[in-house]
Protein backbone atom coordinates (compact mmCIF):
# COMPACT_ATOMS: atom_id res chain seq x y z
CA UNK A 1 0.00 0.00 0.00
CA UNK A 2 1.42 3.46 -0.54
CA UNK A 3 1.21 6.84 1.54
CA UNK A 4 -0.94 9.31 1.07
CA UNK A 5 0.49 11.87 -0.99
CA UNK A 6 0.90 15.94 -0.13
CA UNK A 7 -1.33 16.98 -2.79
CA UNK A 8 -3.78 13.96 -1.76
CA UNK A 9 -3.68 14.90 1.75
CA UNK A 10 -4.24 19.07 0.95
CA UNK A 11 -7.29 18.29 -1.43
CA UNK A 12 -8.86 15.86 1.83
CA UNK A 13 -8.35 18.69 4.56
CA UNK A 14 -9.79 21.58 1.95
CA UNK A 15 -12.47 19.15 1.24
CA UNK A 16 -13.17 18.35 4.94
CA UNK A 17 -12.61 21.98 5.85
CA UNK A 18 -15.49 23.61 3.36
CA UNK A 19 -17.58 21.19 3.91
CA UNK A 20 -18.13 22.42 7.74
CA UNK A 21 -20.90 24.94 7.73
CA UNK A 22 -19.87 28.00 8.00
CA UNK A 23 -21.28 30.31 11.45
CA UNK A 24 -21.29 26.79 12.96
CA UNK A 25 -18.59 25.15 15.97
CA UNK A 26 -18.12 22.38 13.68
CA UNK A 27 -17.40 25.08 10.93
CA UNK A 28 -15.09 26.79 12.56
CA UNK A 29 -13.45 23.85 13.98
CA UNK A 30 -12.68 22.73 10.81
CA UNK A 31 -11.51 26.19 9.37
CA UNK A 32 -8.74 26.00 12.37
CA UNK A 33 -7.54 22.50 11.02
CA UNK A 34 -7.22 23.33 7.66
CA UNK A 35 -5.17 26.62 8.95
CA UNK A 36 -3.06 24.62 10.77
CA UNK A 37 -2.61 22.05 8.39
CA UNK A 38 -1.33 25.14 5.76
CA UNK A 39 0.97 26.46 7.91
CA UNK A 40 2.20 22.90 8.98
CA UNK A 41 2.62 22.70 4.64
CA UNK A 42 4.27 26.33 4.38
CA UNK A 43 6.47 25.49 6.90
CA UNK A 44 7.78 22.19 4.99
CA UNK A 45 7.93 24.10 1.87
CA UNK A 46 10.15 26.69 3.26
CA UNK A 47 12.37 23.83 4.77
CA UNK A 48 12.55 22.44 1.28
CA UNK A 49 13.59 25.85 -0.33
CA UNK A 50 15.74 26.16 2.36
CA UNK A 51 17.53 22.96 1.50
CA UNK A 52 18.01 23.87 -2.08
CA UNK A 53 21.77 24.74 -2.90
CA UNK A 54 22.66 28.50 -3.76
CA UNK A 55 24.17 28.80 -7.53
CA UNK A 56 27.52 30.76 -7.38
CA UNK A 57 27.91 34.07 -8.23
CA UNK A 58 29.20 34.63 -11.98
CA UNK A 59 32.56 36.36 -12.04
CA UNK A 60 33.10 36.99 -15.30
CA UNK A 61 30.93 38.32 -18.44
CA UNK A 62 28.23 40.99 -18.84
CA UNK A 63 25.35 38.80 -17.02
CA UNK A 64 24.93 38.56 -13.70
CA UNK A 65 28.57 40.46 -12.50
CA UNK A 66 27.05 43.36 -11.20
CA UNK A 67 23.68 42.58 -9.80
CA UNK A 68 23.13 39.72 -7.25
CA UNK A 69 19.71 39.24 -8.74
CA UNK A 70 19.38 35.57 -6.36
CA UNK A 71 19.13 37.60 -2.93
Amino acid sequence: MSPISASTASSALVNGASSGPPGTVSGAASMLVLKKALDVEAGSAAQLLQALPQPPLATSGSVGTQINTYA
